[in-house]
């Protein structure tokens, strides 16, 4: 059936939806991604995605190509993160690419197809089309969101002690931040909540340590105006600032 909106002055281009899935995984940030089998780009490692079908909405066709890697119920987080239209992003013919941003908490282990894995956002493999550059808007997207809302949920396992929460951030921003500074500010938001419970002692003995869990388990705008700052160049500061 020959669409009224395709037309040789106007033609219809394939519409693809794409996923960029990130977890904290021994303490870095991962991508997953697949590895083609068939060209073009075949051996390099992609996005996990494919076509929109006429009868589906980009939310629903992302969810579908997601299904065939990951239990999708494992994304504690998705959101739409940008549209590509480069015509020559694809060498087979002009492709226009939707891209999500998919967030898994650290406590899991999504088991995976053969043809997939996690690899660390700092040390990416040879990607095919322009998915490392997608990649690194998502980054951005991410690292900007953890200033100004409480997208950590998504990241961070159900209960967890500040420690480990900082070691989840520091994983996702890329640069240090200090446990003291991170509590301060996401308690005084009201992003984090004490569960009442602490650690077990180890053997070494010392205090157990609180347990914590984010106050809301869907994403809320905590400051609009925050700032999640790198460590400075100064002397005898260290760690990251939040403001």
């Amino acid at each position: 059936m020959t669409s009224v909106w395709s037309s040789p002055d106007r033609p219809a281009y394939p519409h693809h939806a794409l996923a960029v899935v990130l977890q904290v995984r021994s303490a870095r940030l991962h991508v997953m991604l697949w590895r083609r089998a068939a060209e073009p780009f075949a051996g390099a490692w992609a996005l996990p995605g494919g076509p929109l079908l006429a009868d589906e909405t980009l939310g629903a066709s992302v969810a579908r190509q997601l299904a065939s890697k990951v239990e999708v119920r494992q994304l504690a987080h998705l959101e739409q993160l940008e549209t590509r239209s480069d015509p020559s992003r694809d060498p087979r013919g002009r492709t226009v690419a939707t891209a999500y941003l998919g967030l898994i908490p650290s406590d899991l282990d999504p088991v995976l197809p053969e043809d997939t894995t996690w690899h660390p956002v700092d040390a990416l493999p040879v990607t095919a089309f322009d998915h490392g550059s997608v990649v690194g808007s998502a980054l951005a997207r991410l690292r900007a969101k953890l200033s100004y809302t409480n997208v950590g949920f998504a990241l961070a396992p159900p209960t967890f002690t500040i420690a480990e929460l900082r070691e989840v951030y520091v994983a996702a921003l890329g640069y240090e931040v200090t446990a003291t500074n991170l509590q301060r500010v996401l308690l005084r938001r009201g992003v984090l909540a004490a569960t009442g419970e602490h650690t077990a002692s180890g053997r070494a003995g010392g205090r157990p340590a609180m347990l914590y869990r984010f106050a809301s388990p869907t994403l809320e705008v905590t400051d609009p105006f925050a700032v999640l700052r790198p460590p400075t160049e100064r002397p005898g500061r260290a760690g990251g600032s939040v403001s």
